[in-house]
């Protein structure tokens, strides 16, 4: 496994490649160069720090996202791009979820994935993705990202050709936003008493 500080750099170096990326965009067009809030903006408004944890920083136990979006940065009103830091601990996995405003463009820079999406007709497809390897996600389809390796972390930048592309989890959406025990039991077949215990798990813990 390469080190934290060698998977940075290469990183680094794919942040500056994929500026020139042009990707399908939801974003409006605008009429001006950038879009400011109304007042004199130097360089800091077109600068954005968040990801300086990653630097020397300890890994995480959990699957964790650091993202660049407009919700974060400002700045990207209006530049159709946004970029998602994603921190795979061991065994740990991105559970399905959609970007219904734009595709995504994962690079992993580290370790190794197994990713997949089922497209509108219900095909799966599927890969094992190695260091190195990029994988598109196309818009607005379910999709996942799964660290199978037990004693390695994996590490992948994703970019977005939205400055907000949105997330919509699918375990969330179903279970965690209060729709009826009833429907969610006849849409998959099964009883109230097992969708009651998906919501428990789902369930924000004290």
């Amino acid at each position: 496994m390469a080190s934290r500080t060698s998977s940075l750099k290469f990183f680094s170096l794919l942040i500056s490649s994929l500026a020139i990326v042009q990707m399908a965009t939801a974003d409006p067009d605008i009429l001006t160069d950038f879009i400011a809030p109304n007042k004199t903006v130097d360089g800091n408004f077109f600068t954005f720090t968040g990801m300086r944890v990653l630097v020397g920083g300890d890994e995480p136990k959990n699957f964790t996202v650091l993202k660049a979006t407009l919700a974060e940065f400002p700045a990207l009103n209006g530049q159709s791009v946004s970029y998602a830091v994603l921190e795979f601990p061991a065994g740990t996995t991105n559970p399905p979820h959609t970007h219904p405003r734009s595709a995504e463009l994962l690079f992993l820079i580290d370790g190794t994935l197994e990713v997949g999406f089922v497209d509108t007709k219900n095909n799966l497809f599927t890969q094992t993705l190695q260091t190195g390897d990029l994988f598109v996600f196309p818009k607005g389809l379910v999709h996942y990202q799964y660290n199978a390796d037990s004693q390695n972390s994996a590490l992948a930048v994703s970019a977005f050709g939205s400055a907000s592309a949105g997330t919509v989890s699918i375990p969330t959406t179903l279970f965690a936003t209060n729709i009826d025990d009833n429907v969610l039991a006849l849409s998959f077949k099964t009883d109230v008493a097992t969708i009651q215990k998906l919501k428990a798990g789902l369930a924000p813990k004290p």
